[in-house]
């Protein structure tokens, strides 16, 4: 590559990787740095490039050949796959320095950090450029939320700890990332940090996150909100992972949630903790598609095509009498998706239901339901109670959490640290 490269490290997130062949070894996340004393501008140390299964690995800014607004691309297409682990020193552009406040050093006014640009000298990569956000007017007529590029040296502040960062930018740089993926991005950040994020994500896509997030983070990111925002980032749950995460809690803790929770918000969550963990209620959801027989397959199909019912949920409807909530009336039987796109979309459903698979019980135990679900290839099971009314659904995934282990979500325990 030429000298006098510039690039802002907020283009470079989601970018591809290749290799020279032209093989995509995955996607720049962060630029790792190294900050020095005084007004020395940090060197660029490498990338975090996140690989298969939300692995991110260590590629040393050595290794890349050039980059451009489409793509990184690497000298060489050995790689170490140990996965990165942030050492004492480093520090990460987006997640740590986006929203951090800073001080013009000559005019001593705060400003809010939005980019940083990395640029590539003779013999190094360095942090150079960084443009800001003021806060206030008054200097030089310049307006208040005005958009500054400056000299690293222009200004002061990035060494030193902060509270209050907020991350609004780091959220726009990340607005596009799934909410499991958004999980494995503040896994790697302190719980400042993690706290501050969350502050700024919405109720709905806090609730998405904490979903998919290791248990032990998820009590922390809880424990650190107003009990009131905890009780409608619950709310707004999967009643089965809301219940899963007032489980990990102190029964005093989870009891004044729950209280805190709109009562139809709540009474499925604590119809859910009262089964053990290890059978088919506590492992059920009980909100899965639920129908009457008089629905015609034109209406089923348009109720799973929601986009916010899972794949494994979206795959059957449950035919009941009434009423139509958990628990619900007689359950009638199932009817699966596939079948339904058979059927002409006047056709009821009833005419379609399936009652040659046997629901199960609520106490049923796990390694039952496990072998239930592998004997007849299904994606979800239906739960009933003793009067035939179903209670909810077990999915293949709900299954999945509870035969890995508990740090399955957190791959860096079966790793090592880069060399």
């Amino acid at each position: 590559m030429s000298t006098g490269t510039r690039v802002f490290v907020a283009r470079l997130a989601g970018l591809p990787v290749f290799d020279p062949n032209a093989d995509q070894v995955g996607r720049v996340r962060d630029v790792v740095v190294a900050l020095r004393i005084g007004r020395e501008p940090p060197r660029v140390l490498g990338l975090a490039v996140e690989i298969q299964a939300r692995r991110r690995i260590f590629v040393p800014i050595g290794r890349v050949t050039s980059i451009d607004p489409e793509a990184v691309v690497l000298s060489t297409g050995t790689v170490s796959l140990r996965r990165f682990d942030k050492r004492p020193g480093e520090t990460l552009v987006l997640a740590e320095l986006l929203d951090r406040k800073v001080t013009l050093r000559e005019a001593g006014e705060p400003v809010s950090v939005l980019d940083i640009a990395m640029e590539e000298t003779r013999t190094d990569w360095l942090l150079t450029r960084v443009a800001v956000r003021r806060h206030s007017s008054g200097l030089r007529g310049r307006r208040r939320g005005e958009v500054l590029q400056l000299e690293w040296d222009e200004v002061d502040g990035f060494s030193l700890p902060e509270d209050g960062q907020g991350a609004a930018n780091l959220l726009a740089v990340f607005e596009k990332l799934r909410p499991a993926d958004l999980a494995g991005v503040m896994h790697d950040l302190s719980g400042k940090r993690r706290a501050e994020i969350a502050a700024a994500l919405d109720d709905e896509r806090l609730a998405d996150v904490l979903e998919e997030m290791p248990e032990d983070e998820q009590v922390e990111l809880l424990g650190g909100l107003e009990d009131e925002r905890a009780a409608d980032v619950l709310e707004a749950m999967a009643p089965d992972d809301a219940a899963d995460l007032l489980g990990e809690l102190p029964a005093a803790e989870a009891q004044r949630l729950l209280e805190l929770m709109e009562p139809d918000e709540a009474e499925p969550v604590r119809q859910l903790l009262a089964y053990a963990d290890n059978t088919a209620g506590g492992l059920m959801t009980s909100e899965p598609v639920i129908l009457p027989p008089n629905t015609t397959v034109a209406e089923a199909l348009a109720r799973i095509r929601h986009s916010d019912l899972s794949p494994s949920l979206a795959a059957q409807v449950y035919v009941v009498r009434p009423p139509y909530e958990t628990p619900t009336g007689r359950y009638l039987g199932t009817a699966h998706f596939q079948r339904l796109l058979r059927e002409p979309p006047s056709s009821l459903i009833s005419s379609v239901v399936d009652t040659d698979i046997d629901p199960l019980a609520a106490d049923c135990p796990l390694a039952e339901v496990t072998r239930h679900l592998a004997s007849y290839n299904l994606v979800a099971v239906p739960v009933v109670d003793s009067e035939q009314r179903l209670l909810g659904a077990v999915t293949v995934d709900d299954v999945l959490d509870h035969l890995l282990p508990a740090d399955w979500r957190d791959t860096r325990s079966a790793e090592v640290g880069r060399g």
